[in-house]
């Protein structure tokens, strides 16, 4: 489901990361959400391509889900 997301204890903690490398998903979400465009992200992170970041976003909205419980 989410093949450029990757978890690894040696690796920032065990975090979110993209493809193994030391880039957090948390990172990409936040600078989407500050309003960074894709084409600057990649700038700063030459080793990213455009579906890192995608699929970074798909995790989050993912991570987020609400599930609504009945009483």
């Amino acid at each position: 489901m989410f093949d450029r997301i990757t978890f690894d204890s040696k690796i920032m903690g065990g975090r979110a990361c993209i493809r193994g490398m030391r880039i957090p998903v948390s990172v990409l979400v936040g600078q989407v959400a500050h309003g960074v465009a894709f084409d600057e992200i990649l700038k700063e992170y030459p080793d990213l391509e455009k579906d890192d970041i995608q699929q970074a976003i798909e995790y989050a909205a993912w991570l987020a889900q609400e599930e609504v419980h009945s009483r």
